[in-house]
């Protein structure tokens, strides 16, 4: 939306709009929940928990073109068609920025209803990669303060012993631009495998997903000990930090995020109990993180860049929910709150609304009970990747999140009294009935808290 589009729709003269942020870290499944959220609003036969859909208020829903002609457009048609077709399969994910427009046709409920006619809603899907927004923190740190944060906490992590003995053999006293890219080759895969094991920090974010940077200096720079920092190799990768924060960082906040009203954050929260506590308090701190780049009292340049606009309401879900039985499905919520409550405690929102939930936004499985051991298990059955059918219980999520969260904190490295397991569940086949969109749980439930007050 151009900055005219944003005056017409302040003086009343535009069709009102709102922006919606979709983000999130990897595979929590962002280009899903778009893809299932948009074919629900167009068919809204499974939306019973949207008021607006389920009592005929929305008359109409269709798609535009987007309004930012310089921002990729998200390749709906083709990511719902590998979903719901004939051979389902999971979509690409997001590798970039990328925009879509759906518009609502609405009849106003209550006592304005008989006077006021129909109005048109623009919904503005904004969809970019969670580890962007990660980048946030870099910019109160200097290159010291930020490369002895990463030096600090990556003993253990994948690819870290490969990346360190790199430095280990480096000269430091001069500058050489084949030796500078083959350490951020080597940070750069250490990010990757950290990644790849269910790691939530991983920044700076373009490192993995570089677009038409890769190979830039601004991309070429890794964080580097005390005795390092001193010479010609310190003085140009502090140098090459300061160029990605202003060149590559600010540039994103200023073009996309500080125009959003309303933002989701879907998080693999199954995927990091699976990794084991490091990864669940790495996840917990990661988002502790993204909330504070919500915050409309932020001071510094991000309060400058946001010109006292705020986000009205974020929500935090925990995506694939469908692995579970529905009888654990309150625990997962209940653990996703409570990986928030620090943060959410801490920082003044202003009035902005948050919200935590677990979700699937396309369900792959049916439940069911297994018997196992002589006990009845709730379990669930579903298509694995390689197209054989499987039942499946996770292990029983701790009724008290702090069994989870505690051990977390304190640094335990698995856990003592549970395992739990995952699977990769491909899309189920399935026939559409007219009127309605891909299978979910709770999508409607996490629209009604995003959009349904301007329904």
């Amino acid at each position: 939306m151009s900055i005219a589009d944003d005056l017409m729709q302040g003086l009343g003269l535009a069709d009102p709009v709102i922006r919606l942020g979709v983000t999130g870290l990897s595979r929590a499944g962002k280009t899903v929940f778009i893809t299932s959220l948009v074919s629900n609003l167009l068919d809204r036969g499974r939306m019973a928990a949207l008021r607006a859909g389920a009592d005929g208020s929305i008359k109409a829903a269709w798609l535009q073109p987007q309004p930012d002609d310089t921002v990729p457009r998200f390749d709906f048609e083709r990511h719902l068609a590998a979903m719901t077709g004939p051979d389902p399969h999971w979509p690409e994910g997001t590798r970039h920025v990328s925009q879509l427009r759906l518009s609502l046709r609405v009849q106003p409920r209550g006592v304005i209803a008989g006077w006021r006619g129909q109005q048109v809603l623009h919904l503005d899907i904004v969809d970019y990669p969670g580890e962007w927004l990660l980048d946030l923190r870099l910019m109160d740190k200097d290159f010291d303060e930020w490369s002895q944060e990463v030096l600090d906490r990556m003993k253990g992590r994948p690819g870290a012993d490969r990346f360190l003995a790199a430095l280990a053999g480096t000269d430091a006293s001069r500058f050489d631009e084949t030796a500078a890219q083959a350490l951020a080759e080597a940070y750069t895969s250490h990010l990757h495998q950290t990644r790849e094991a269910g790691w939530s920090d991983c920044t700076p974010g373009r490192f993995l997903m570089p677009g038409e940077l890769e190979g830039s200096p601004a991309l070429t720079f890794t964080p580097l000990p005390h005795d390092l920092r001193d010479g010609a190799l310190g003085r140009e990768f502090a140098r090459r930090f300061g160029a990605y924060k202003s060149r590559v960082v600010k540039p994103f906040f200023r073009d996309h995020f500080a125009r959003i009203d309303r933002q989701v954050v879907l998080m693999d929260v199954l995927g990091a109990i699976h990794a084991g506590p490091p990864a669940v308090e790495d996840m917990r701190r990661a988002m502790a993180d993204i909330l504070t780049a919500f915050r409309p009292g932020r001071a510094g340049w991000l309060a400058q860049l946001l010109g006292g606009r705020k986000v009205e309401r974020i929500l935090f879900a925990a995506t694939k929910a469908d692995h579970l039985n529905h009888v654990q499905h309150p625990r997962l919520t209940a653990i996703t709150a409570a990986m928030l409550r620090e943060a959410r405690d801490r920082a003044d929102f202003s009035g902005a609304r948050t919200d935590a939930m677990s979700i699937a936004s396309l369900r792959t499985t049916t439940e069911e009970i297994i018997r196992q051991d002589g006990e009845d298990l709730p379990a669930v059955r579903g298509t694995l990747m390689d197209g054989r059918q499987a039942a499946f219980y996770p292990g029983e999520l701790p009724a008290n999140p702090a069994e989870l969260l505690v051990p977390a904190q304190q640094g335990a490295t698995r856990w003592l009294d549970g395992d739990y397991a995952i699977m990769d569940f491909a899309p189920a086949p399935n026939t559409l009935r007219p009127g309605d969109g891909p299978p979910h749980i709770r999508l409607d439930r996490a629209a009604e808290f995003l959009i349904g007050d301007r329904l």
